[in-house]
Formats: structure tokens, C-alpha cells, sequence
């Protein structure tokens, strides 16, 4: 009994004493992109999620079940959750309250403490200090042993000590902050971007409610946009999720999950009809990007297991087929969350796991869920095995026809294609291709570009639809193959994309900026996330922004890039006179644009808007592609239905 209590006492002794301080807060607003990745969109919005990781650690350690999130008019955030609420009482060594520590000092928290925290989420750790220091004003409020404290910040700096405001019947924390705008150059949160991370939170954190409301704006009835993300499933509802759109081959999602040397480790994977990979991983929630060990943990055992089984059966031996890892993988949905105590996270953006004891939890783990899921379940496991054997005939097929692509550019008088016109610099880092609609604007941007970096490839109407596309037929469609000539590289039969050979660093999507223009650029984008997912990791492509209007009045004209500005414009130039005097002209195509306008609008590094395509959320992204360009009508008409921005164009 004694142990018990004592173990108790541990668990709950959630109090000032477990707040451990490891360094000062000067250096973030001096250096905020060291802290949070970028003063851009990311880092924005990045700032969210601190506040919100705090939260689940709670949730982690069992004393919290809602976090709601609310974007507030003026786009500040307020975050609140109903867990213990952080200490209040003196910090013994900063000799100030333990809230004032958390709110003020760098890498200050209870996460650092394994006896209040045995997990905990968030990638760096900086906690929500850092939120603090680059916001101009927040406030702590925290509800804790029946009252209320509360301190306010402005950049990081408190305007009073923490002080007691009333009595209270409930637990938990409420921050609200409002980022400062001359450190972001982004301003406004994207409710998307929120809902995506929070309804992924949701699935990851079985049980665990999570609330987004817009505050901004309001319908006719005095009701803000409010979601609530909430799972019971956790990973088994969040692949069926991800493969809303695709057939599934066998019934249910295969689920394990289980734990080993303070490792909890979970697991869900659904064969699909599709003939891509879609591997999404997670450590301490968060996307692990490049993968690490616990992906190579799970890779192994499938593998191993699938392949004992085909064997066993015969399988392999009369489909008289070489059997590859990756024929395995061809066509699986696949989700791998693990709870790590001390994460070691190595790679290009830190996000690859990289604990060597958790390749082994993972790969137990794994193997027995596998093993025991085929014993028990023969006809689906035929099903599974025979997915493999048409996964590897497939790949054989496009072996050659990868081979067939590689031999013609070697014999092909030097290799590019015909319609490439190609720049004089051979440096690929000043390099920049251009995929452009038709050979009309094609011409037209070859005349317009500045030849010494900038390569022009036109594309015949609209490439091949990958998502429903075996690979053999991938390397056999003309324009694809253009595009993986022109550029220099070919995914491997590993699928994977070696990109040291790359011949130019930006490659740039430019078609008309209307419907068909769209559809084009959903279509190369889908080619370059399923068969060159590196190239969009590491920021190689880019969308070019060309205009929809010009706006004259006599010798006065400006180009403008949406309905608003085409207003703006008319309104200026109409200013003591009538809007009659004022031409607006709208942009049906590139073609429609001379050389000189296309390059001084849309190519003119000193003038022009590229959108560089990144990756906020992998499992959201493989999704809505799944989506979009999927067989499945429904769920696509929906999707457009909510977000078509509705209006009368001159088309």
C-alpha cells in the first residue's frame, strides 16, 4: 500500500518543484526561425500548435479530454483546455510563480520532468514561451485549486506578477495571444490549415476532443464556423479516412497495438486498388516526414511476414514472379504512431526518427499482429498475396518501359527532349524549367524568358491522371517522359528519387488561369507528389502566378491578379470621371499575353509571384489527392462545392 501511495503521490505531484529550468528566452525574437522554422505561414501557424501540444500533454498523461481552439477577429488565438492548469505557487529556484517560469523562460516545463510527463508531443520543445515572445501581448490564465490566476505579456516581458482574479470549479488553462506582425510576415490563420492538424490530433489521441471556431466572421444568424474533431477509433477511423476515396481490398483496417520498454507503439493498414504507397508516420504526434526507424521497423516485418506466408502457400512459386519489399507496399495505406520517452530526431528537416531500440519494438510488434492477422484470416491473406504478385509483374513492366525512357535519352542526340528549349547556364541552382500549357504559350514564353536560366517545355493538353495509372504506363506516356528527360532525374525502382542529378533547382508549373489551367496544374502536381514526393520535399516546385486582367485608361494600365484588384483598379482610374474611359481587358491564356507582357507579369525574378509548392500535412494531402483525381465522384463534388469560390467570369 505504501508503494501505491507513493507511486500516486509521484503521479499527481504535478507542482512548481516539477518545472525544470534550462535556458533564457533572449535569443527568440532576435533569431525567431531557429525556433519555429520560419517567419512565414508555417511558423504562423506553428505557434498554434505549441500552445495546443501543451495541452495534449496533458491529455497524454490522462488528466485532460477537451481543447478547444478558437480564432479571434483580429486573428489572435485563444486556446483552452481542461486539464490540471499549470502551477501557480513559487518556483523555489527562479524564487517567482511557476507560471511566470513556464511563460517567461525558455525550455522551461514540466515535459522535462519524467515524473510529471512520461511522454510528450512537440518536435523542439520550446513550449509556449516562445509563443509568448513573439506575440505583442498574451494572457495565462489558469484555473487550479478552486481559483483563478492570471498574468498578461507583451513581447514576452510580464505586465504585472501572477495574481489570483476569483475562485473557480474547475481545472485547466486558457492562453490567448496575438502574434506580432512586424516578426511574421504572414498574419492571417487559415482554418483549414487549423482544422487539418487538429482533426489529425483527433485521430492520433483516441478519445481526446479537440474544437476549432472561426470568431472572425459570423453567418446571418449570428453563428461562427465551428468543427469538432473527436475519434474513438483513433488510427483504424483515421486510414479509413485517408482511403475514403479508393476501393479497399480486404474488409477492415489490420490493427495492432502494444508496448515494450516505454514504447507504445499503434498501427493500422488497409490494402487498397490503387497502385501507390501512402506510409504516414508519427512520432509523439508528430509527422515524421522522412520516416526513421520505426517506418523501418514496420517495413521489415510486413516484408518478412508477407513473404513467409506467400511462400508457405506456394504463392510465389506459381506465379512464377521475383518478388520484391516494395511489391509489398504497392497499393497500402498505412499509419505508424509511436509514444517515445527521449526522441533522437536526425534528417534534412529533423523529422526522421532516429532511436535504434524502436526498429526492433516496432518490427515485434508488427510481425505478431501480421502473423496472427493472415493465420486467421486465409482469405483475405490470398487477397493481400495476390495484390503483391500483380505489384511485381507490374514493376517488371516498368522496369522496361523506365529502361526503354533511360536508353533513348542516352541515343537520342544528347538526350532532350525535341520541344525543350533549354538554357545556357548549367548551373541547376540558377536554373528554372517552366512546364507550360500548349505549345501557343510555349512560344510565346520562349520569346519572353531571359535564355541564360530560364528553360521553356511546352506540354501537349493534359498529361496522364497517375493517380489511376499503373507505373509501366506512367513511363510510357510521351509528356511524362519529356518531363523526367528535361529534368535529368528518374524515380528508381525503389521508388525513390535520387535528386543530386537534378538540372535545374526550380521548376515552375505555368498554365492559363482559368478552369482547364487549374485542371493541369492539379494534374502535374499529382505526378510530382506520387512519383517525385522529393522534389516537393525540398521545395523544387513552384506555381507561377500569371494575371487575370489589364486595366487601361489611356496611357495608365495595371495588371491585376483577382476580382478585387480588377475593382481597386477600375475605382482609381474612374476618379473624377466615368468607368467607360477605363478598358479592362481579362486574360483567357497565357497566349493571350505578348512576350514582353509575360515576362515583365509572370517571369521577371524582380516582379513576378512564384507560390512554392510545400507540404503542411502528407496524410491530408495524400487524401485530397485520392480525392480530387480519384474514381469516387461524390466525395470530389463536395470538396469542390466547399471551397469554389463562386463568381461571373468572362469565359
Amino acid at each position: 500500500m505504501e508503494k501505491e501511495a507513493e507511486e500516486l503521490k509521484k503521479n499527481n505531484g504535478y507542482s512548481a518543484d516539477s518545472i525544470q529550468v534550462l535556458e533564457g528566452l533572449e535569443a527568440v525574437r532576435k533569431r525567431p526561425a531557429m525556433y519555429i522554422g520560419d517567419t512565414g505561414f508555417k511558423g504562423l501557424h506553428h505557434l498554434v500548435y505549441e500552445v495546443v501540444d501543451n495541452s495534449i500533454d496533458e491529455a497524454l498523461a490522462g488528466y485532460c479530454r477537451n481543447i478547444e481552439v478558437s480564432i479571434l477577429p483580429g486573428n489572435s488565438i485563444r486556446v483552452k483546455d481542461d486539464g490540471r492548469g499549470i502551477p501557480t505557487e513559487l518556483h523555489k529556484k527562479e524564487n517567482r510563480s511557476a507560471l511566470e517560469v513556464v511563460m517567461t523562460v525558455l525550455h522551461a516545463g514540466g515535459k522535462f520532468d519524467k515524473d510529471s510527463y512520461k511522454v510528450s508531443g512537440g518536435l523542439h520543445g520550446v513550449g509556449v514561451s516562445c509563443v509568448n515572445a513573439l506575440s505583442t501581448h498574451l494572457t495565462a490564465e489558469v484555473h487550479r485549486e478552486g481559483k483563478i490566476f492570471k498574468q498578461e505579456y507583451e513581447t514576452g516581458k510580464p505586465l504585472y506578477a501572477v495574481k489570483e482574479v476569483g475562485e473557480s470549479n474547475i481545472t485547466g488553462t486558457i492562453i490567448t495571444f496575438h502574434p506580432d506582425d512586424t516578426i511574421f510576415t504572414v498574419s492571417e490563420y487559415r482554418y483549414d490549415t487549423l482544422a487539418a492538424r487538429l482533426r489529425e490530433l483527433a485521430y492520433l489521441n483516441k478519445g481526446i476532443r479537440l474544437i476549432l471556431t472561426d470568431e472572425r466572421t459570423a453567418d446571418e444568424a449570428g453563428n461562427f464556423v465551428r468543427e469538432e474533431f473527436y475519434s474513438e477509433g483513433g488510427l483504424i477511423e483515421f486510414v479509413r479516412f485517408l482511403d475514403g476515396s479508393r476501393t479497399p481490398i480486404i474488409p477492415e483496417p489490420i490493427y495492432a497495438e502494444g508496448a515494450r520498454d516505454g514504447v507504445a507503439v499503434e498501427i493500422a493498414l488497409q490494402y487498397n486498388d490503387s497502385f501507390n504507397e501512402n506510409v504516414h508516420s508519427y512520432v509523439n504526434n508528430i509527422n515524421t516526414i522522412e520516416g526513421g526507424t520505426h517506418v523501418a521497423g514496420f517495413r521489415r516485418a510486413l516484408t518478412r511476414t508477407f513473404k513467409a506466408y506467400g511462400d508457405k502457400e506456394g504463392m510465389f512459386e506459381k506465379a512464377k514472379v521475383e518478388i520484391s519489399g516494395d511489391d509489398f507496399r504497392e497499393g497500402l495505406t498505412s499509419l505508424i504512431s509511436v509514444k517515445v520517452p527521449e526522441p533522437q530526431f536526425e534528417g534534412q528537416t529533423k523529422t526522421k526518427l532516429g532511436n535504434n531500440e524502436v526498429l526492433g519494438i516496432v518490427d515485434t510488434i508488427s510481425g505478431e499482429m501480421l502473423f496472427n492477422y493472415l493465420e486467421e484470416n486465409p482469405k483475405q491473406a490470398r487477397l493481400i498475396i495476390g495484390k503483391v504478385i500483380l505489384a511485381a509483374q507490374a514493376r517488371i513492366a516498368a522496369r522496361k518501359a523506365r529502361e526503354l525512357v533511360q536508353r533513348k535519352s542516352a541515343f537520342g542526340g544528347g538526350g532532350l527532349p525535341g520541344k525543350l528549349a533549354d538554357c545556357t547556364d548549367k548551373d541547376p541552382q540558377r536554373g528554372e524549367l517552366y512546364l507550360v500549357e500548349g505549345d501557343s504559350a510555349g512560344g510565346t514564353a520562349k520569346q519572353g524568358r531571359d535564355r541564360t536560366f530560364q528553360a521553356i517545355l511546352p506540354l501537349r493538353g493534359k498529361i496522364l491522371n497517375v493517380e489511376k495509372a499503373l507505373d509501366w504506363k506512367i513511363f510510357d506516356n510521351e509528356e511524362i517522359k519529356n518531363i523526367f528527360t528535361a529534368l535529368g532525374v528518374m524515380p528508381a525502382e525503389d521508388k525513390t528519387l535520387d535528386t543530386t542529378k537534378l538540372r535545374y533547382h526550380k521548376i515552375i508549373i505555368m498554365t492559363d488561369a482559368d478552369v482547364d489551367g487549374s485542371h493541369i496544374t492539379t494534374l502535374i502536381l499529382t505526378f510530382f507528389f506520387r512519383k517525385c514526393y522529393e522534389l516537393v520535399q525540398q521545395g523544387y516546385i513552384y506555381i507561377a502566378t500569371p494575371p487575370l486582367y489589364l486595366v487601361k485608361k489611356g496611357k495608365d494600365q495595371r495588371y491585376c491578379w483577382n476580382e478585387e484588384d480588377r475593382k481597386a483598379a477600375v475605382a482609381d482610374f474612374s476618379k473624377g470621371g466615368s468607368e467607360s474611359s477605363v478598358h479592362v481587358q481579362r486574360y483567357k491564356g497565357l497566349g493571350e499575353m505578348n512576350a514582353e507582357q509575360l515576362w515583365e507579369t509572370t517571369m521577371n525574378p524582380e516582379t513576378r509571384t512564384l507560390r512554392q509548392v510545400t507540404i503542411d500535412s502528407a496524410a491530408e494531402a495524400d487524401h485530397i489527392f485520392s480525392m480530387l483525381m480519384g474514381e469516387d465522384v461524390p466525395p470530389r463534388r463536395e470538396f469542390i462545392e466547399a471551397n469554389a469560390k463562386y463568381a461571373n467570369l468572362d469565359i
